[in-house]
């Protein structure tokens, strides 16, 4: 075999074996990554959104959340509500509104891979942070939010009768017509604006009424 045809057939091998190295080593570098993620712990970060645009923003992350298979780094995605009475033609009533315009709270595990994905969904503008770098909660800012469910046990049945110690309907009694503890909720009929209204109340917003 002549010299030329040597070092065409050492210089094959060379890139072959280069070939193989690399597709050995990108599944150790997917396992190393995928690692990574896992020892990351989840925290609840704020992005902020264009006025307006809270449930455009929301929709379109967990649509970045599907096309980029990130559900086991991206687990929930709030916009923050609350319940008020409002007033209009002389008659109330209760709706939410949402209690933090333009901003959504995302939990995940975030890693600098992350930050493309998630700003460049439609309606982000940021993360709230420091210069715009992500800032995650601390634990009391995730309670005092009410971001993370509470487990309580249930201490109400069908048909009892339950005072609401927190929220707008504080100090409003009413009757208990369903329990769901899958859920941390109790639904009852309160007497509101002259008639009775069934609300939705969280566990940890009643309790029983003294008889």
């Amino acid at each position: 075999m002549e010299e030329k045809d040597l070092e065409q057939t050492a210089a094959e091998q060379e890139v072959e074996k280069t070939e193989q190295t690399q597709e050995q080593s990108q599944p150790e570098q997917e396992k190393q990554e995928k690692s990574l993620a896992d020892s990351i712990p989840a925290k609840w970060y704020v992005l902020h959104t264009f006025s307006g645009y809270e449930n455009v923003a929301k929709k379109n992350l967990e649509t970045v959340v599907e096309k980029f298979n990130l559900q086991d780094r991206i687990f929930d995605i709030v916009i923050p509500m609350e319940d008020v009475v409002e007033e209009k033609n002389g008659k109330k009533k209760l709706v939410q509104r949402k209690s933090m315009p333009c901003y959504i709270f995302v939990k995940m595990k975030y890693g600098d891979d992350l930050w493309h994905n998630v700003t460049i969904a439609r309606g982000i503008t940021g993360f709230a942070g420091p210069k715009g770098r992500p800032l995650e909660l601390t634990d009391e800012e995730v309670m005092k939010m009410k971001l993370e469910k509470i487990k309580v046990e249930a201490n109400v049945e069908v048909g009892d009768i339950i005072e609401v110690i927190d929220g707008p309907l504080n100090g409003m009694v009413g009757k208990v017509s369903a329990v769901n503890t899958e859920t941390g909720t109790l639904t009852a009929l309160l007497e509101m604006f002259g008639r009775e209204t069934s609300v939705e109340l969280e566990f940890s917003q009643v309790r029983k009424a003294n008889k």
